[in-house]
Formats: structure tokens, C-alpha cells, sequence
């Protein structure tokens, strides 16, 4: 697995803002209501962001050896960099998508409905980048240390 290159993850939330924001458009013009987000949403992803994060700082000592923790079993350590992988790419998408009925409902602002709708939207776009950020940090920590090199200057032989 490569690691996670940034101007992807930028890229999916430019698109899916950019699918959020024309989704809240075409609700409202054809239904004349504005497109509901619940507050729901975004204390759904900032709980999965604080667990992915806590999965981190709970493994990371393990994934390090350090003395007095046991080593986490190699399969176990491959489903955490998946983990963090998905992580961040579904955070990046989804925070995308809100941060575009984010700004879709700055002009609704002076309604009830808009506000709240743009707060929600707003928290819940937030909660995915704390999700991003954790999922990227499981990844930094799951990466596997370079192999020394031997006397020889070369690898070791194995």
C-alpha cells in the first residue's frame, strides 16, 4: 500500500462540495425547502473521529515495541493501516459533501431553518476533517520502519 497523498483527499472534498452544494441547490429549487441536516450527523463523525484517534494513541506504543507493551500481531496491524486508509478518504468525501451544504445555505442564514441547517453542516464538515486528521496520523503510525543497513552497506541478508 502507498501512503495517502494530500492533494487526493483535497481533491475528493473540492468534488463531493462541489456535488453537496449543487444538491442543496436543485432541493431547493425544486421543492422550495432547504435540505435538512441533523444534528445527528456530526456527533456520529466526531465520535468516529475520537475512536479512530484513541485506536491510535492506544496502538501506537505497541506498533513502536516499546518495552512493557506487547507487539501487536501483524493482521491486526494491517487492518489498522486499511482502517486508516478508509478513514481518511470517507472523511475527506464526507466533509466534502457538508462543507458544500455548508456554503449553499450562507445565503439562508436569516432563516431558522437555514441556520441551523448551516451550523449542523458545518460541525459535521469539521468532525470529518478531525476524521481525516486521525486516520492520517493512524497511517503515519502504522508504517513499517526502513530496514538498517547491513555491515556490508547493503540490506541485511535475511
Amino acid at each position: 500500500m502507498t501512503p495517502t497523498r494530500l492533494r487526493v483527499l483535497v481533491a475528493a472534498a473540492v468534488i463531493c462540495a462541489a456535488i453537496g452544494w449543487g444538491l442543496a441547490q436543485i432541493v431547493y429549487a425544486w421543492n422550495g425547502r432547504l435540505l435538512p441536516v441533523t444534528w445527528l450527523a456530526p456527533a456520529a463523525l466526531w465520535l468516529l473521529a475520537a475512536a479512530v484517534a484513541y485506536w491510535t494513541w492506544t496502538s501506537r506504543p505497541r506498533l513502536q515495541r516499546r518495552p512493557g507493551t506487547r507487539p501487536l500481531p501483524p493482521v491486526v496491524a494491517a487492518r489498522s493501516a486499511a482502517l486508516a486508509m478508509a478513514a481518511s478518504r470517507i472523511g475527506a468525501v464526507v466533509g466534502g459533501f457538508y462543507a458544500g451544504i455548508a456554503v449553499a445555505m450562507l445565503s439562508h442564514l436569516v432563516t431558522e431553518t437555514g441556520s441551523v441547517t448551516f451550523w449542523a453542516a458545518t460541525a459535521a464538515a469539521l468532525g470529518c476533517a478531525a476524521l481525516v486528521a486521525a486516520g492520517l496520523w493512524l497511517e503515519h503510525v502504522c508504517r513499517l520502519p526502513l530496514d538498517p543497513p547491513g555491515p556490508s552497506g547493503g540490506t541485511p541478508a535475511g
